[in-house]
C-alpha cells in the first residue's frame, strides 16, 4: 500500500519541473537540421520509446495490461492524446506572433487551470474536494499558482521589450493571431491531463498487479501514442514538402560525428520530456487525497524552473530593474503556492 506524503510529492514534482523546463535546451546543440527533423526524433523517444521502455521495466505484465484494458478507456485516452498533439503545434506557431514568454505563460496558465478543474467536473469530486479538510487551503494555493504564472508572463513580456529596445529594434506583435493560437494551445494542452485521467483504469490495473509507485507508467503510452501519431503525420508531410527527409541520413556539410551528435541531443531532449512525467507519476501517487492538484503543481514548477534557468544563463542581465523585480516577486509567489498546496494536502492526510 502506498503511503501518501505530499511533502515528498511536491519535491518529486519539482524534479519533474526541472526535466520539463530543460527538455528543449539540447536543441541548441543540434546543427544543420531543420526543426521538423529534430522534432520527429525527440518525439519518437518522448512519446513512444521511453513510455514503452519505462512501462515494461516498472509495470508487471505491462503488455498484457495494455491488451486487456477496456477498449473504451484505451481509445478515449488515445484520441484525447491526439487532440493534445494539435495543441503542441499551435503552441509553436503562436510564439512567432506574440513571443516566447507570453505564449508560454498563457498556454501553461490555461493548461494548469483547465487541466485541473475539467477532470474534476467530468469525473466528479469538484465540490467534495474543496469542502474537505485542507480543501480551501489547496484552492488558495492553486490561485496563487495562477497569479504567479501570470506575473512571470508579464515579466517575460517586459524582458523581451527591454532587450529589443536596447538592440534598437521595433517591437512587433500580431496579438490577434497570436492570442487565438495560444488560446487553442492552452485549451488543447489541458486535454493531456484529461487524457491521463481518462486512462486511470489502466493505472488501476497496474496497481492490482503490484506496480506500486510506478502504476502511472502503465497509461502514458496510450495518451502519448495519440499525440505522436498527429505529429508524425504533420511533420512528415512538412519534411516531404521542404525536402528535409534526407537529413535523417546526414545534412550537407555535416560529418558522421556531427550526425551522431544530432541524434544524441535530440534523443536526450525526448528523454527529458518523458522524464517530467516519470516523476509526475511518482509525485501524483504521493499527493494523497488531493492528487488532482498534481497538474497545477506540475505546470507551475515547469514555469518556475524555466525562469530560474533563464536567470542562471544570464538571460535577464540587461533588463530594467523594474522588470527584474517583477520576476523575483513572481517567483516568490510561485514558491508560496507550492508551500500552500503541500500544506493543504498534508492537512487532508492528517
Amino acid at each position: 500500500m502506498i503511503t501518501p506524503n505530499p511533502i515528498i510529492g511536491t519535491g518529486l514534482h519539482a524534479i519533474g519541473g526541472i526535466a520539463a523546463s530543460s527538455c528543449y535546451l539540447p536543441y541548441q546543440k543540434v546543427k544543420k537540421w531543420t526543426w521538423e527533423t529534430y522534432w520527429l526524433v525527440q518525439a519518437l523517444f518522448a512519446w513512444i520509446v521511453m513510455p514503452l521502455l519505462i512501462g515494461w521495466l516498472t509495470v508487471p505484465d505491462f503488455f498484457e495490461i495494455l491488451q486487456t484494458a477496456p477498449k473504451n478507456v484505451m481509445w478515449g485516452a488515445f484520441l484525447l492524446g491526439a487532440v493534445y498533439g494539435f495543441g503542441g503545434m499551435s503552441f509553436g506557431f503562436s510564439i512567432r506572433y506574440i513571443g516566447y514568454s507570453l505564449t508560454y505563460t498563457i498556454a501553461i496558465g490555461m493548461s494548469a487551470v483547465l487541466g485541473t478543474i475539467v477532470p474534476l467536473i467530468l469525473y466528479g469530486g469538484l465540490i467534495e474536494y474543496f469542502t474537505a479538510p485542507g480543501g480551501m487551503v489547496v484552492l488558495w494555493g492553486m490561485a496563487l499558482s495562477v497569479v504567479g504564472v501570470a506575473l512571470t508572463g508579464w515579466a517575460g513580456f517586459r524582458k523581451e521589450k527591454d532587450l529589443l529596445v536596447k538592440e534598437g529594434k521595433k517591437v512587433q506583435f500580431n496579438m490577434k493571431i497570436g492570442v487565438i493560437l495560444v488560446l487553442i494551445a492552452g485549451v488543447l494542452s489541458a486535454v493531456f491531463n484529461i487524457s491521463l485521467e481518462h486512462g486511470q483504469p489502466v493505472s488501476d490495473m497496474a496497481a492490482e498487479r503490484g506496480a506500486g509507485h510506478f502504476e502511472g507508467n502503465a497509461k502514458y503510452i496510450v495518451s502519448t501514442s495519440g499525440c505522436f501519431l498527429v505529429n508524425l503525420i504533420w511533420f512528415m508531410v512538412l519534411s516531404i514538402r521542404q525536402k528535409s527527409l534526407k537529413e535523417f541520413g546526414g545534412a550537407q556539410g555535416l560529418k558522421p560525428s556531427g550526425l551522431l551528435k544530432n541524434y544524441f541531443w535530440s534523443v536526450l531532449s525526448g528523454c527529458l520530456w518523458f522524464g517530467q512525467f516519470f516523476f509526475y507519476g511518482l509525485a501524483h501517487v504521493k499527493m494523497g487525497t488531493f492528487q488532482f492538484a498534481s497538474w497545477v503543481l506540475h505546470m507551475s514548477m515547469l514555469i518556475f524552473f524555466s525562469y530560474i534557468a533563464g536567470v542562471i544563463m544570464k538571460e535577464w542581465r540587461n533588463v530594467s530593474k523594474k522588470t527584474f523585480v517583477t520576476l523575483i516577486f513572481a517567483l516568490v509567489v510561485l514558491i508560496a503556492s507550492f508551500v500552500v498546496i503541500a500544506w493543504g494536502s498534508t492537512m487532508a492526510e492528517q
